[in-house]
């Protein structure tokens, strides 16, 4: 049964794993986003009471 031979699966596990390792997380990492959020003023606003018509 081929099937069950470990070794090219093995391998094949070893270099995807090393993949996702070293080399994606320097590529995700180095994403910027178009907008960057900008700082919001931290003051609250002024809120006046809302006079019910009835």
């Amino acid at each position: 049964m081929p099937q069950l031979n470990p070794a090219p699966w093995f391998a094949i596990l070893t270099f995807s794993w090393l993949v996702f390792l070293v080399v994606m997380p320097p590529k995700v990492m180095a994403h910027t986003f178009p907008n960057e959020p900008a700082s919001q003023n931290t003051e609250k606003p002024k809120t006046a009471p809302w006079t019910w018509p009835w």
